[in-house]
């Protein structure tokens, strides 16, 4: 990326579209130097697709295939060849339900993210919250990290923590786990988007960080 382009994100999204709302405000509200450059979805009458209409954001459903947890072969194509076209930095998963491997990691190595309702690596698959209630834990949250080949085991890029009541029930704590992530996800895109936030291998590092740590060296 060169002079005074903005970062382009890439929304993939399955259902409401509450993650995709907090990034759009982000964006409109110059909390987030990105641009929505374009909204995929597999779900013809989601509601991230009606949303990405009403902001006039470019936007498409791609039908998923034949299977009911992953991309077929030329679902993915269609995918890999719209966000290509649409030359974007970096692919944002935002309640996507379909598991992405292969090719379309290949394709876009490092650069597709997610946020997953836990404090990864604890509490990794479906249903987090529900998984944190059942073991007790009185701290969980929210993780934003980088998609690999496994399930929720790539690099961790930021975290936020939400408080475990004892009068829960998993819709509460979901809903609050929800609340955490719509904070935190444009966090995380703004200090990638400026380049405050760089990964090392496994490690996430705050450019400020690193510079601390150098001037501690040359003293």
């Amino acid at each position: 990326m060169s002079g005074n382009r903005k970062v382009r994100l890439a929304i993939l999204g399955s259902g409401r579209g509450s993650n995709f709302t907090a990034i759009a405000d982000a964006c409109a509200a110059g909390q987030l130097a990105a641009e929505l450059a374009v909204v995929l979805t597999d779900v013809a009458d989601s509601g991230i697709l009606r949303l990405a209409h009403e902001r006039g954001i470019k936007s498409q459903f791609i039908p998923p295939g034949k299977f009911r947890t992953k991309l077929d072969d030329e679902a993915e194509s269609a995918f890999v060849e719209a966000l290509d076209e649409t030359q974007v930095d970096w692919i944002v998963l935002a309640g996507f339900m379909r598991i992405l491997k292969g090719e379309f990691l290949r394709a876009f190595p490092n650069r597709v993210l997610n946020i997953h309702p836990s404090l990864l690596p604890s509490f990794p698959g479906l249903e987090a919250w529900t998984q944190a209630l059942e073991y007790g834990v009185k701290v969980t949250g929210c993780t934003v990290h980088i998609v690999d080949q496994g399930v929720d085991t790539g690099p961790i890029l930021g975290q936020r923590t939400v408080p475990v009541m004892d009068d829960d029930t998993p819709a509460l704590l979901y809903a609050r786990i929800q609340q955490a992530e719509n904070l935190l996800y444009p966090e995380v895109l703004q200090a990638l988007a400026t380049g405050r936030l760089v990964i090392h291998g496994r490690r996430s590092v705050a450019v400020e960080e690193m510079v601390s740590k150098q001037n501690c060296l040359e003293i």
